[in-house]
């Protein structure tokens, strides 16, 4: 086992991985930018050392100085978190070649997976099926717009390198094809230096549904179950569950064996997460994409499961096998994360940053779980995402665990800076997401302008 682990992130997540490798005997390092100087994963680590400016380029995305702080430090290991350097495959391979542990998978791997257009043929050759769409990239307006009559709209552009949201968009028709495409290659283009893109048929309405899994490196892959997450603003998840009310037994184990195929057909190491879209009305799925990390929405996964997946994953970097085997997963309960953002819902969800006056963060009670880096008199700086706390909930089925979000959303106070709490209460209380009857354009097209009038 490592005796130093490095965290290359900041927030909830470093927080997180403090926690979890303290539980293993290993001391801890953390970063952090000068806008970061008090934040609470600095105070929590054993040792913390500056690694720029506020700017994440100047920083948390800076390699050299991340990777010079690890040397400087004897950091045998650096977890990436999500977000940054999680997926780039350039900092996993020189963390290979310095022998500093990169905790998630190899550089080759997330080339592999990272980029869609290679995914996609990944998954055709292991047989989980895939969304009808172009064979390749597509890097302009007039080849788009031949792949996308050969398909019929409505069709969906996607960065080939993207994620995150990023190099999007739904195209409805002929006209619209042209200025979108050059929108979303230069979005993509901006964020992850390439602007190429690929193009799927749409498949609507639909359940965004994925799938958890662990593999080590003996060869062993195991899958924790789905998590719902087809409660999206512009492409974004907003309120996480599991498991996914759209789905029995038999489509659960269908699901579950595709991953377990996907992860094995590239022999994934560490944690990852297998993306499907479900077509409800067919009970047809599609493989999405591969996220090569741990997500944002973990937490409700170890709640039905009761494995600790970034544990796991230290486990796994130090060469362990997993600690279960699929025969030893059992699904128990609901689970249901929602994000809390620093963010006025009232004015297009635009970021708040400012200083924490005052704070209350809901505890008490059996399946209830706050992840948080904030604390009162904390000032969240204006240079990152906004997200500030995620509020998880167990129950022994989804009823028990809708009431038991809306008790800790009721009992939640951040006062200083305006958050989306009250936006995440009337969400859990409406009685189309109470019944489970919603898809991945239910907050956009239904939710949001009903709460847009109400509010004005």
């Amino acid at each position: 086992m490592f005796k130093k682990l490095l965290i290359a992130n900041r927030g909830e997540i470093a927080v997180r991985i403090i926690r979890a490798a303290r539980e293993l005997g290993i001391s801890t390092v953390a970063v952090y930018s000068e806008a970061d100087k008090d934040a609470l994963h600095t105070n929590l680590a054993d040792e913390a050392i500056c690694i720029g400016p506020a700017r994440s380029t100047e920083s948390y995305l800076n390699m050299n100085a991340v990777l010079s702080a690890a040397i400087v430090t004897g950091a045998q290991a650096i977890h990436p978190g999500f977000g940054f350097l999680s997926e780039n495959s350039k900092f996993a391979t020189m963390c290979e070649e310095l022998n500093i542990k990169f905790i998630g998978p190899a550089g080759s791997v997330m080339d592999k997976m990272g980029d869609k257009i290679n995914a996609r043929a990944e998954m055709i050759k292991a047989q989980v099926p895939v969304i009808p769409g172009s064979d390749g990239e597509v890097y302009t307006a007039d080849e788009a717009l031949e792949v996308a009559e050969g398909l019929g709209y409505p069709v969906m552009l996607k960065a080939s390198a993207g994620g995150g949201g990023k190099g999007i968009r739904k195209v409805k028709s002929k006209e619209e094809l042209a200025p979108a495409f050059e929108s979303a290659s230069q979005e993509a283009l901006a964020a992850f230096g390439n602007g190429a893109m690929y193009i799927e048929k749409v498949i609507y309405p639909a359940r965004h549904i994925e799938v958890q899994i662990l593999g080590d490196s003996f060869g062993n892959i195991v899958h924790l179950g789905e998590r719902d997450c087809s409660l999206q603003r512009n492409n974004q998840k907003v309120l996480e569950e599991s498991p996914s009310i759209a789905i029995g037994s038999t489509l659960r184990q269908k699901m579950g064996d595709a991953a377990v195929r996907a992860a094995k057909a590239v022999s994934y190491e560490n944690a990852g997460t297998i993306e499907f879209l479900l077509d409800e009305a067919s009970g047809q799925f599609y493989f999405m994409e591969m996220n090569t990390r741990v997500q944002v929405e973990h937490p409700v996964t170890e709640f039905v499961t009761g494995v600790d997946i970034v544990r796991e994953q230290i486990r796994i970097a130090a060469g362990q096998e997993l600690s279960v085997s699929q025969e030893d997963i059992q699904f128990t309960g609901h689970a249901i994360e929602c994000r809390i953002n620093a963010e006025n819902p009232k004015f297009n969800f635009a970021p708040c940053p400012g200083k924490i006056t005052d704070l209350y963060l809901p505890s008490g009670g059996v399946g209830l779980r706050v992840d948080s880096a904030v604390y009162n008199g904390y000032t969240i700086p204006p240079y990152y995402d906004s997200m500030i706390a995620k509020v998880i909930v167990h129950g022994e089925n989804r009823f028990d665990a809708l009431m038991k979000m809306q008790r800790a959303l009721y009992e939640l106070e951040i006062e200083g800076v305006v958050t989306n709490t009250e936006f995440q209460l009337d969400l859990i209380s409406d009685q189309n997401v109470i019944a489970g009857d919603y898809d991945t354009s239910f907050l956009m097209e239904t939710f949001l302008p009903a709460y847009q009038k109400t509010e004005e």
